[in-house]
């Protein structure tokens, strides 16, 4: 067994023999960036400072010869053979860099659905390089040629290695570019992505159990940071409850059934707010969540929506005993604008 070190926060995880690091960090719970996991696309290349290890089969157009003499290595082929291994990953508080965002990123809508009585879904792929994101960040996406103003949407799924981008948008009343999204734009069509934004990421090493409260479009984000999670092998408990107003607005069930039978740590419940169906909970976030919970004070929550929905679950949750720090939010606004990490929180280009 071997110990990984992440500087600059100091904070060390173990690594079985035989694992590489990127397994022994996502057992910790660390978000390394990765996409192919075989050495070939170069995602979760950083720079190790101190320590010996094998890096395995690697591509050279995924880690040059040069970046090998500057100690740089593929963490997803890399396997550590010397007791201590020092990396450079996060910052000082193992929080996760942000990747400076791109403007203008060339996409193709390869598909376009109704998903909802007022949410059409998006699949978008790149044309060049894919935009690099954390799960719970968003893009922004307009027309500026037609006086499309660029808008805020969150990106919907973890990231994939084709780039894909998914993203569901509302219809906004009077919202001239969701008005767009839903009339014009079609299958086909080049459009161009700026992004990613946003710090609603939450801390990847958290070891608590997850409580995810979304309503409306503000489940996108959640549902991403639901797949990573997911799909790196989190372990404790996680509860995701999706309010709406009627059945119509409910959207992604199917999606949150498979979580359900896949993964026996993950349970979703839906809660509407207009109409009652036996199968559903029945009220508002503040009238359901305690007939879940007696007690939240060792839980994690991420709660996204309008900010009247965040404001009424974060003093629901509060007074369930969860911990301030431990509460990541994201408000969705009109006329969101986007939101750049400080420049020390932001990975090289």
């Amino acid at each position: 067994m071997a110990r990984i070190v992440m500087q600059p926060s100091g904070r060390s995880v173990d690594c079985l023999s035989g694992d590489t690091v990127l397994m022994g960090l996502e057992k910790a719970g660390y978000a390394l960036p990765n996409n192919c996991r075989a050495g070939a696309c170069g995602e979760c290349k950083v720079k190790v400072t101190s320590g010996q290890f094998d890096q395995g089969m690697v591509l050279d157009m995924a880690l040059s010869q040069e970046e090998r003499k500057q100690g740089f290595g593929l963490m997803c082929m890399a396997k550590p053979i010397s007791e201590e291994l020092v990396i450079e990953w996060g910052t000082e508080d193992a929080r996760p860099k942000l990747f400076p965002p791109r403007e203008n990123a060339l996409f193709v809508v390869v598909d376009k659905r109704p998903i909802a009585a007022r949410v059409v879904e998006l699949r978008l792929r790149p044309v060049g390089q894919p935009i690099r994101y954390w799960p719970g960040q968003y893009v922004t996406l307009g027309d500026p040629r037609a006086n499309i103003p660029a808008r805020a949407y969150s990106i919907s799924n973890a990231p994939r290695p084709d780039g894909e981008l998914v993203l569901q948008v509302a219809r906004a009343d009077g919202g001239i570019t969701s008005q767009w999204v839903h009339e014009t734009l079609q299958i086909g069509e080049n459009i161009k992505i700026s992004g990613a934004y946003g710090t609603f990421i939450g801390d990847p090493s958290v070891d608590t159990p997850v409580l995810c409260l979304a309503a409306g479009t503000g489940l996108a984000p959640i549902l991403a940071l639901a797949e990573a999670a997911l799909r790196r092998g989190f372990k404790k408990k996680v509860t995701m409850l999706f309010s709406a107003r009627t059945l119509d607005d409910v959207y992604c069930q199917g999606l949150m059934a498979w979580w359900r039978t896949k993964h026996r740590n993950f349970d979703y419940k839906i809660t509407l707010t207009r109409e009652v169906n036996e199968a559903h909970l029945s009220g508002r976030v503040d009238a359901t969540l305690p007939t879940m919970f007696t007690d939240l004070s060792k839980h994690t929550i991420f709660a996204a929506g309008s900010p009247e929905f965040v404001d009424t679950c974060m003093a629901t949750v509060l007074q369930l005993g969860a911990h301030k720090d431990m509460i990541h939010t994201e408000g969705f606004f009109a006329q969101q604008q986007p939101v750049v990490a400080d420049a020390a929180h932001l990975l090289p280009a």
